[in-house]
């Protein structure tokens, strides 16, 4: 089984990959490869941030990588939180980050909002740009244990439910990574 790097920490990041391929390649992530840098998202765009951090990996530890970068993006917010979504609060806190949203967005009719991945594959030098949204809403309330970061609060289109009232297994059906990820398989299987 071939293997690729995944350049986050994040086990449930590294989880929902590794579900989605299953049986193709044996995905690492960062603390599988001896990797303890905090490697600097300074980027202006997901895609920035994105290259940055598989960049990193394929220069330092000379292996094919890719990194993602997401964000919720709400409209009535001027589609933030955005590139900041896992600091919005100040602070790298899922909890206090879904509840400063919650503050912002009270009071506010437009509930429209939207998960975006930006995934940059390193391979061979060169870099691939990947990616995937999905459209929702924003709820006034928290539903569902499942999932992490904002997922308690942001409801796809044309489904009645929050990604953490959704198993894995939807949520991998129809998420912005998914998306992102299947577009980044298929480049894979052709090469």
């Amino acid at each position: 089984m071939r293997e690729l790097v995944f350049a986050t920490n994040n086990q449930h990041k590294t989880q929902e990959v590794r579900n989605l391929l299953l049986n193709e390649y044996n995905i690492l992530n960062l603390n599988d490869i001896g990797c303890t840098t905090d490697i600097p998202e300074t980027g202006s765009t997901f895609a920035e941030n994105a290259t940055l951090k598989s960049r990193y990996v394929a220069d330092h530890y000379h292996l094919d990588c890719f990194a993602d970068d997401s964000g919720l993006e709400i409209e009535a917010l001027n589609q933030e939180p955005g590139i900041f979504s896992a600091r919005y609060s100040g602070i790298k806190d899922d909890r206090e980050n879904l509840m400063l949203v919650l503050k912002k967005m009270e009071g506010q009719l437009n509930r429209k909002a939207r998960f975006r991945t930006v995934i940059s594959l390193i391979r061979g030098g060169e870099n691939f740009l990947f990616e995937g949204v999905i459209n929702g809403l924003i709820r006034a309330e928290p539903r569902g244990t499942q999932g992490f970061g904002y997922d308690p609060v942001f409801e796809p289109e044309g489904y009645g439910q929050t990604f953490a009232e959704m198993s894995m297994e939807q949520k991998n059906q129809i998420s912005h990574r998914a998306l992102a990820m299947r577009k980044l398989i298929a480049f894979l299987k052709e090469r």
